[in-house]
């Protein structure tokens, strides 16, 4: 037998007989074939998170609307044991409302002296890691240093959310759901760590095409069930995104923060201009002639190599850049989308693009439950919490590697 929420090993072991290869049989622990019972001191609670760029994969995948997509989804993660079932848009809209404010702050501290901006974004891991590794100074103090929705969801479920349901952060192993494989490298930083606590804030990353795999080759029935909120509320809330076509729109939402807060100009619908390709726009703010703000996103290395080399000799152009490793932006990574010779899926990719442009865009500061949060997790929106919960440092190439990371 094995015991309700347990998800040790020794509670319920898996074995093959000679005979039958591919059967398995419940084998009972010493524990339980003595009468007594497991230790539940040692069951975790499992949570997964799922990245917004991923439920419309799942959605065109399997011919859904992006909702019954992610009710499909949770009722079969929960079919596997998982307990809790969130969707990571709330961490994100942390991200973009910090990012706005560090923005703002380096436009006006700006000098020649010490140059403060361009900002670049800081949500890409892979484009993080390749800047930490590789790139070092220059480049390092110009990121962004708003932790990503990824980093940002790590601490709401291992602080927040713990200590909602009165446990350890220990005690909960927490799951990301994620369109890249960059992801996972994330997991393994070491300033992934909660705030409070020191436990790691993701414990482990699987991709949209793992998930996708799993479900493909699953025999377990499945009852469709509703995402789970932090805040234990009953009622399903509606998925919504953020204002990027393929990603979570750090440009359009900070261009239009910084267009009111710095110059009394609000700005309705984003005007992307493509320069050298699709993967590289700009985006300005004009007045009587004058350039205001100059923003731009460079999706792709190819993109990125060309930011860096301008941005070394000192002729770079933008105030902001949204940077982002993969061409085309989140929908796109390599995670999933991908055909069995791992190229991208361009019919699948198209019906992607179109299913996420059809969930409705709310405003970061739109959310009550991220002002709630700011006063009942972090004592507010400018307390030494908000610092310690929501930003982070870089390091150099310097940097000592992980056992388990990559070479650049």
């Amino acid at each position: 037998m094995k015991c309700e929420h347990c998800t040790r090993k020794e509670c319920s072991k898996k074995t093959k007989t000679d005979d039958q290869e591919n059967a398995s049989v419940d084998v009972p622990s010493p524990a339980q074939e003595n009468g007594e019972k497991c230790d539940t001191s040692k069951h975790r609670v499992l949570a997964v998170s799922v990245c917004p760029q991923s439920l419309p994969y799942f959605a065109a995948k399997f011919s859904l609307s992006v909702t019954d997509a992610s009710r499909r989804l949770c009722g079969f993660l929960k079919s596997l044991g998982v307990h809790y079932v969130f969707d990571t848009t709330i961490a994100a809209d942390f991200s973009i409302l910090e990012s706005q404010k560090e923005f703002v702050r380096r436009f006006r501290q700006h000098n020649e002296e010490e140059p403060a901006l361009p900002m670049l974004t800081s949500a890409c891991p892979g484009w993080v890691r390749y800047a930490e590794r590789v790139l070092g100074h220059p480049v390092t103090p110009h990121l962004c240093t708003a932790k990503s929705p990824q980093q940002i969801m790590g601490s709401l479920v291992k602080d927040y959310f713990a200590r909602r349901q009165n446990l350890s952060p220990d005690k909960i192993f927490h799951v990301i759901v994620a369109p890249c494989y960059d992801k996972k490298l994330e997991a393994l930083q070491e300033d992934v760590l909660t705030a409070s606590r020191g436990s790691r804030g993701t414990d482990c990353v699987l991709t949209s095409g793992e998930i996708a795999q799993m479900m493909e080759q699953s025999d377990v029935s499945v009852r469709e069930a509703a995402l789970d909120t932090l805040f234990g509320n009953v009622k399903e809330e509606e998925l919504r995104r953020h204002d990027g076509a393929g990603s979570d729109g750090y440009l359009a939402h900070i261009f239009r923060h910084a267009a009111k807060e710095l110059f009394n100009e609000d700005v309705g619908e984003v005007t992307y201009r493509a320069l050298r390709n699709k993967d590289f726009q700009e985006v300005t703010l004009e007045k009587s002639g004058e350039v205001l703000l100059r923003f731009a996103a460079a999706y792709g290395f190819r993109n990125i190599q060309n930011v860096v080399l301008k941005l070394k000799k000192g002729k770079f152009p933008y105030h902001f850049v949204e940077v982002l490793a993969c061409a085309g932006g989140c929908l796109n990574g390599r995670g999933q989308a991908q055909t069995a010779d791992g190229r991208t899926d361009k019919a699948l990719l198209q019906k992607m693009k179109g299913i996420y442009a059809d969930i409705p865009v709310q405003l970061p500061e739109a959310s009550t439950h991220v002002q709630e949060l700011y006063q009942e997790w972090l004592d507010g929106t400018d307390s030494p919490r908000v610092q310690e919960a929501l930003h982070t440092a870089y390091q150099g190439p310097g940097r000592p590697a992980d056992s388990r990371d990559i070479k650049w």
